[in-house]
């Protein structure tokens, strides 16, 4: 398999790296904290004015039909430079729901004002007693005269509080001819109510109460019948969350090694110790194994095999929360005392870490769902 980027791929990091160097610094991110909305709505529109926004998603929403894998580029800069804006959340999870599943009217109405910058998605599916598996929604739409009323409470919802859109997940009971089953709605930012919630790493999410009759135009796809693309759009948030998380540990990697190398005791640069040295080098192990699964996991996400898609999504994932997890604890170990403040850099990396290993499964799920697959089980 070809692991080497194309031309323009290559022209994608480089631009994506300048900008996020240039005009999104670390000092950015921290002072954004504090901030109600938690990122940049002016970014976000020079993201939809440079095309990032839509580099997954078909032409015809303003899209540039290309791959997740270039989508995933981009992420990696992204969590090189813990960029908060919500691109994985909007761009890739939510506005995949809609490619995938809305018709043209509602790709025009909803995916194209993301696309350009103008708006932003969320995509609302864990619930409280879900652990991971959408399936388990509380969450139900009844079937109407007009369309659906919508019941529940949606829990973690990335950006929802902020949201124009929010993509929800709820089963449908099946009533007047139509198949029972999970179902996906497009809901306005008035119809919710939404309580911000502050997480771990600085960034901000959402609980989403529902309780509203929707038009029957606002299903996405068939009711009932969305069970396969809510488990493809959650694979790709997956998928997002290894890339980015690939770019955190190269960022923090770098940046503990930096650290090494001016770091003095005993009047000795700390990197001349042979037994940091060798810590460095198990932290640059780590960091290519993780890197290897997951350029694979973004290879295989779009394929059209469920088997292939979920193996190598959990393989990635689960590498993603003991690599990681590794890489970054070492890195506020090799940073001794100041490692653990908050004036320190590496800790804004390590809290991210936490998050990105959890988003959309963690490692138990995934080496549960890897282990149960069909092609885990030795042949006879």
């Amino acid at each position: 398999m070809d692991f080497e980027l194309s031309a323009d791929q290559k022209m994608i990091v480089d631009s994506v790296a300048s900008f996020v160097k240039k005009e999104l610094p670390l000092e950015r991110t921290r002072k954004l904290r504090d901030d109600e909305l938690g990122y940049s709505r002016e970014v976000w529109k020079q993201m939809g004015e440079l095309g990032w926004l839509g580099i997954m998603h078909p032409e015809k929403s303003g899209g540039f039909g290309g791959r997740f894998v270039d989508a995933a580029l981009m992420l990696e800069q992204f969590g090189a430079g813990l960029v908060p804006e919500p691109y994985a959340a909007s761009a890739v999870v939510a506005g995949s729901a809609l490619s995938l599943a809305g018709t043209d009217a509602q790709q025009e109405r909803y995916l194209a004002p993301m696309i350009a910058g103008d708006a932003t998605l969320a995509f609302a599916w864990a619930e409280a007693d879900g652990r991971f598996d959408f399936t388990r929604s509380a969450t139900v739409a009844e079937v109407t005269a007009g369309g659906y009323r919508v019941r529940g409470k949606k829990v973690w919802v990335l950006n929802g509080h902020a949201a124009d859109q929010l993509i929800l997940t709820a089963r449908t009971e099946g009533r007047d001819g139509e198949r029972a089953g999970m179902s996906m709605f497009v809901l306005e930012a008035s119809e919710v109510v939404r309580t911000t919630v502050n997480c771990m790493d600085g960034q901000r999410a959402a609980t989403i109460e529902v309780d509203c009759e929707i038009p029957r135009e606002r299903l996405l796809g068939e009711a009932g019948g969305a069970a396969d693309t809510i488990g493809r759009v959650l694979d790709l948030g997956s998928a997002a969350a290894c890339a980015e998380g690939h770019g955190v540990m190269k960022a923090a990697l770098a940046m503990t090694v930096e650290y090494l190398k001016t770091r003095e005791q005993f009047g000795v640069k700390i990197g001349t110790f042979q037994v940091l040295q060798h810590r460095a080098v198990d932290m640059f192990i780590e960091t290519e194994l993780a890197k290897s699964v997951m350029l694979l996991a973004a290879l295989e996400v779009e394929s059209p095999v469920r088997v292939e898609r979920e193996r190598s999504v959990s393989a990635a994932k689960a590498q993603l929360a003991m690599s990681g997890r590794y890489v970054t604890q070492q890195a506020i170990q090799l940073h001794g005392g100041i490692g653990i403040t908050d004036e320190a850099d590496i800790g804004l990396y390590f809290k991210r870490m936490h998050v990105l290993t959890t988003l959309y499964g963690d490692e138990e799920h995934h080496v549960r769902r890897f282990a149960a697959l069909p092609s885990f089980a030795a042949e006879s």
